[in-house]
């Protein structure tokens, strides 16, 4: 079978969009690291409607959120990928999980500083 490709511009895009959101249900019910990190996110976005925080504050919080959620995912589908590509341990693959890990480590270090430069002040 021969993958056709759709050529109608709004019709490709609407395509494109039910993937995303396909692939956005699946990584929030099936991996627990997201079900986490969504859930601490809806926490900070009832935080921030408590303490009525500026639309300053609303755009760096939603950056924070957004930017862990899509971090974690593509960590999550190169761990799926080096799993499937090597489903048993390998040195090497242990190394690329552990990279990709890290840099799910720095976007939730960077949102954990904002949400303390945003809520800090807020509380004490």
């Amino acid at each position: 079978m021969e993958f056709q490709k759709d050529n109608s511009f709004i019709k490709g895009r609407l395509k494109s969009v039910s993937f995303a959101v396909k692939g956005a249900i699946k990584l929030i019910t099936t991996e627990h690291s997201i079900m986490v990190q969504f859930t601490l996110g809806i926490l900070v976005t009832i935080a921030g409607l408590y303490f009525q925080i500026s639309a300053t504050e609303w755009l760096f919080q939603t950056l924070a959120i957004g930017f862990v959620l899509s971090i974690e995912g593509l960590n999550t589908a190169v761990e799926k990928i080096a799993d499937f590509i090597h489903p048993n341990y390998h040195e090497r693959i242990g190394f690329i999980k552990d990279i990709a890990a890290g840099a799910v480590f720095f976007a939730a270090l960077t949102a954990i500083i904002i949400g303390l430069i945003i809520y800090v002040p807020l509380i004490f």
